[in-house]
């Protein structure tokens, strides 16, 4: 699967998800910086998966109708940051199906996918 990891993503997903096999650009390495919209977009140009714990991104899909390939909102407390790349992991072998054009909130022991039209 093809990913995009925002730079809010913690890099242990990133080198989890690589580790296994896919493709992940890392926004932190080729777009720094870069507006939240342009985020979301450039993952809609590359057909992917935006990974992040940026809640701001749930306005742009929800509250401005921003289209996209689907997000993943990590949503980890700092008691359960150890767990990250083993929950996404997880979630992807799982349900990596259902990822594509959803809206997607994991947390510690659920995973809330909600597809988008």
């Amino acid at each position: 699967m093809k990913f995009l990891a925002d730079e809010s993503c913690d890099f242990c997903v990133v080198r989890k998800l690589r580790a296994g096999g896919h493709d992940v650009v890392s926004v932190s390495e080729t777009l720094s910086g870069a507006a939240d919209l342009e985020v979301l977009r450039f993952a809609v140009d590359e057909a992917r998966i935006l990974l992040t714990e940026d809640k701001d991104f749930g306005d742009w899909v929800f509250a401005h109708g921003e289209q996209i390939a689907g997000v993943v909102l990590l949503r980890f407390p700092a008691s359960a940051r150890t767990a990250l790349g083993k929950n996404v992991d997880v979630l992807i072998r799982e349900q990596g199906a259902d990822l594509t054009n959803s809206f997607t909130v994991l947390e510690p022991g659920r995973a809330r996918i909600r597809k988008m039209k």
